[in-house]
């Protein structure tokens, strides 16, 4: 091993901020990346003088590593990644890697559910108080290449399961878990249990003078919660029962309560809409609060929110049906969520790459909610085949035209299309940012046409 060179596997937003920042630092930095690189990366790699690799891993330069950084999209059972874990070099995610040079404080938050809005309320919040701050993580640019400079204070970060798994001496400030369901299993070997351990890798490390953020009907999170010693504060979320200390909802009241602060709102003034939405409101307003951001700003920050595209996102009313984009409920937890936000009649469409789903969760709901269910994907049958029976009417489409045609023609004014997917998107689309364009194109070229 060559003593100061640091190896980058994988070349998106992660890893070109990884190896500009191991260059800042001094490190002898090679990139490697098994596909293509995009052209802006690529560039920016030439522009700094970073030796990389593209199309494949040339494992006798990499094997020479210190340490490695490794994209969160690289499974731990490829080749190279076992290559290195057995010869005992160390390989973290960047953003253990940019953690060790920043003094900010870190605000970090996981959760199969909820993350991304809980963490662009939670820097909202912080932002529109007056807070110099950063975001980072699973959103945005990254982390790494935030902290060449170090100039924010604090770091808001959505942090995945993945990057969690390669994590060892990060520690978080604030730590919110928003609730574990199933997801991902296909990368912990079908175990739950094993996703429910790297969800809870964000505790590592805090001291008690920290602070745990939790969802406390959460039956995953509870039940971890017996085995474990957890040695920063805690304060649960509720949406059922009143807490001394933390975040509850009582007659569609939001409150939030730290030591002898107490914060409240009106659920019906927030922007964002739905009882996962309250949700993820009470964890961010609780760690700004923990922050020390006063109820004025609070409020100010709540009501001038504006959530990420692709989440319960309103597109358009088409001859008095209301078309919802729900592209990011790639699980079935989500599409419950998403089911739980509306009581008109819904036509569902669902559908994709499963990820071993189990629909037993949303059964009740659809039943009571769904009144026909398009399934959108090349292999929608099991889909279907469950909801047999349980739903007037079922069709299947490979195509996203047809399926929102479809859902015009299906729905009465006053009821709702809604593209809650419970799947992944890479059968039809290249993500599901992508599978969520093409349905608001789709209900575009119907408003076009009316």
């Amino acid at each position: 091993m060559t003593p100061n060179y640091l190896v980058i596997l994988g070349g998106g937003e992660s890893g070109v901020g990884a190896a500009l920042l191991a260059k800042a630092k001094g490190f002898d930095v090679f990139l490697s990346d098994q596909g293509q690189l995009g052209d802006r990366y690529r560039q920016t790699l030439l522009d700094n003088q970073i030796a990389f690799e593209e199309g494949q891993h040339t494992e006798t330069r990499i094997l020479l590593a210190t340490e490695v950084v490794k994209s969160p999209g690289i499974p731990e059972k490829v080749p190279i990644v076992q290559a290195l874990l057995a010869q005992g070099t160390p390989v973290i995610s960047e953003i253990e890697f940019a953690a060790r040079y920043t003094t900010a404080k870190l605000i970090a938050i996981t959760g199969s559910n909820g993350k991304t809005t809980t963490t662009l309320l939670a820097y909202h919040l912080l932002k529109t108080a007056g807070y110099h701050v950063g975001l980072a993580g699973n959103i945005g640019e990254s982390f790494a290449k935030q902290v060449i400079d170090d100039s924010f204070d604090y770091f808001v970060l959505e942090i995945s399961s993945f990057m969690l798994d390669a994590m060892y001496q990060f520690r978080a400030d604030v730590a919110i878990l928003t609730n574990i369901t199933p997801d991902h299993l296909d990368r912990y070997g079908y175990n739950f249990q094993n996703y429910v351990a790297s969800k809870f890798r964000i505790l590592q490390n805090m001291r008690p003078e920290d602070t745990f953020i939790y969802f406390q009907e959460s039956e995953a999170i509870a039940t971890e919660l017996n085995r474990q010693t957890v040695i920063p504060r805690q304060l649960p979320v509720s949406l059922e029962e009143e807490l001394p200390e933390g975040g509850f909802l009582k007659n569609s009241i939001l409150h939030v309560r730290t030591g002898s602060l107490h914060f409240q709102i009106a659920q019906e003034e927030l922007p964002v809409k739905g009882p996962h939405n309250a949700l993820n409101t009470l964890f961010a307003t609780l760690a700004a609060q923990v922050i020390g951001v006063p109820d004025e700003a609070l409020r100010r920050g709540l009501l001038t929110f504006q959530n990420a595209p692709h989440r319960l996102e309103f597109v358009a009313e088409v001859d008095g049906v209301t078309f919802i984009n729900d592209s990011k409920a790639t699980n079935v937890d989500s599409v419950f969520y998403a089911l739980g936000s509306f009581h008109e009649p819904i036509v569902l469409i669902a559908g994709g790459t499963d990820k071993g789903n189990d629909y037993t969760q949303i059964e009740a709901l659809v039943h009571e909610r769904v009144k026909a269910l398009i399934c959108l994907g090349k292999d929608t049958q099991k889909l279907a085949d469950f909801f047999s029976g349980k739903v007037p009417e079922i069709r299947q489409t490979q195509a996203i035209r047809e399926a929102v045609a479809w859902g015009l023609e299906l729905a009465r004014p006053g009821e709702v299309v809604l593209l809650s997917p419970a799947c992944a998107s890479f059968d039809l689309f290249k993500n599901y940012e992508d599978r969520g364009e093409q349905f608001k194109a789709a209900v575009e070229g119907l408003r076009v046409l009316k």
